[in-house]
Parts: structure tokens; C-alpha cells; sequence
């Protein structure tokens, strides 16, 4: 069965190593993956038959967002079985004319980290990059959920996907990393994607099942959180749930394929 993951992070290879390491600082957890490049990915890939990548990156400064999305946009015309997304900055001069460039350069949709970028995910600095997102038809993966903050909160999540109720969403880590009863609360019911990655080794097998099944098969996108998570060891316990052939199927691919709005 092919094998998409929705949730990927990569760097140039000179800051490989420093921004793996600055990840694991902000969530003080030892990374899997100690040098986050595109080199150990696609060995990474090759080691559990992961055929798709979406891969991505994140500003945490706003004169980084060109420099950020020309890396993502020229690493994924030498790796075709990567899928490129942008980032953007609530303070990007011109945030419409980036996605627009962005866009020209083959990327295919947006990622966020409020948490990060220290912005609450309804700024609206950043509704406005979803009105344009929601019109051109761009899917947008969005960090979700910290006990330690309020930027990313599920709630947030709610009032973006009711204000804009085309737009194509992934709340990641099930809708709220670390606070997944307070996503279920605000997103059970809601359209959006969610993806798994950053959750199972916190929420165990159990508790797993039990949260794909409340949001159902149609929802749930598989995802590693590379560099934090070694994708192959994620995909053997997402394997070990125990799920239907079918429903595996519609989680490692064919939501992937919806969200992204592609034939993969």
C-alpha cells in the first residue's frame, strides 16, 4: 500500500542539525532525528516505503519567508515524491504577492505554526492570508494545540473554519497537540482534517483508536513530524492499531489525495 505523509519538516543542509536540535528545545523532548535534512528524509522514506512527502518549513521571522519558500520550492523539483508547502509570517509586507510567488514556484498549499511564530492563528493578520488561500483553492496545514500556550488553541481552529467554510484545513496532531480532549470538544463535529503525527507515543494505542474513530476514517491523515519522529516508527504503530485494510488505505492515502486536492 502506498504511503503518504502529510506532516514533514526539512531544512538546508547547514542548518539541518541546529534547527533539529532548536525543535527539540521548544518542546524539551529528545529528537529522533538529529539532523533534520533532506538527505536523511528521503533515507528515512526509502527505510519504511513512505512513497509521499509533504514537506515544509517554518518562518519565524519575516524576512525569512522568500528564502524559506524558494529552499521548499527548488528541493521539490530534484525530489519528485516530495509535495512542497509554504510558509508565511503574520508580518510578511505582502503576504497576497508571497503566495502568489509561492504559488508560481510549484508550491501547493500553506503551513503555519502559531505557536513558533508567537501569533494567535486567528490574527487577522493571518485571516487575511486564509481568504486568499480559501479563493484559490490552497489547503492549509495548521499547528495546533500546547498546554503552554493560547496561540494555538482549538478554539482558534473554530472561528477560522466558520469564518471561511471552503477552506481546505489539517489540524494537526489531532487538532490539539497535548490538549487533544479540548480538540475534541471544539472540532469533533467540524471540517477539517486532522492529522496524527506528535500524538500516538503520547496517547498510546488506545486512546489513538479512540480518537480516529470519534472523528472517523474520512478525516485522519497520516503524519510523522519528521525530524522529531522517525517516520518509519510512527508508520509500524500506526500499523499496530490494528485498523481495516480499507481504512488504512483512506488514512495513508486517498485523504491525503483529497486534502491536497491531487492524484498522488
Amino acid at each position: 500500500m502506498q504511503v503518504a505523509d502529510v506532516h514533514v519538516h526539512i531544512y538546508p543542509d547547514k542548518v539541518a542539525q541546529r534547527a533539529s536540535q532548536s525543535v527539540g528545545e521548544f518542546y524539551h523532548v529528545p529528537m529522533e532525528v538529529e539532523i533534520a535534512s533532506v538527505g536523511s528524509l528521503v533515507q528515512s522514506m526509502e527505510r519504511s516505503g513512505i512513497s509521499r512527502s509533504v514537506v515544509h518549513s517554518v518562518a519565524v521571522r519575516p524576512g525569512t519567508v522568500g528564502s524559506i519558500n524558494d529552499f521548499i520550492a527548488r528541493t521539490c523539483n530534484e525530489h519528485p515524491e516530495f509535495v512542497g508547502f509554504m510558509t508565511l509570517h503574520q508580518d510578511t509586507p505582502d503576504m497576497a504577492a508571497e503566495i502568489e510567488r509561492a504559488c508560481d514556484l510549484g508550491l501547493k498549499g500553506i503551513k503555519l505554526h502559531p505557536d513558533t511564530q508567537q501569533v494567535n492563528m486567528d490574527d487577522e493578520r493571518l485571516m487575511r492570508a486564509y481568504e486568499v488561500a480559501e479563493r484559490k483553492g490552497l489547503p492549509l496545514i495548521l499547528h495546533c494545540g500546547d498546554y503552554r500556550y493560547d496561540y494555538s488553541h482549538p478554539r482558534r481552529l473554530k472561528r477560522i473554519l466558520h469564518e471561511f467554510p471552503n477552506l481546505v484545513v489539517n489540524a494537526a496532531h489531532f487538532g490539539g497537540w497535548s490538549v487533544y480532549d479540548y480538540a475534541l470538544e471544539f472540532l469533533e463535529g467540524e471540517r477539517c482534517f486532522l492529522d496524527v503525527s506528535s500524538s500516538m507515543r503520547y496517547l498510546g494505542p488506545r486512546r489513538t483508536r479512540e480518537l480516529v474513530e470519534a472523528y472517523g476514517y474520512d478525516r485522519i491523515l497520516f503524519g510523522s513530524d519528521f525530524p522529531m519522529w522517525r517516520p518509519e516508527g510512527v508508520l509500524e504503530d500506526f500499523n499496530a492499531l490494528g485498523f481495516s485494510q480499507g481504512a488504512y488505505e483512506r488514512m495513508c492515502l486517498r485523504n491525503c489525495e483529497r486534502f491536497l486536492g491531487m492524484d498522488l
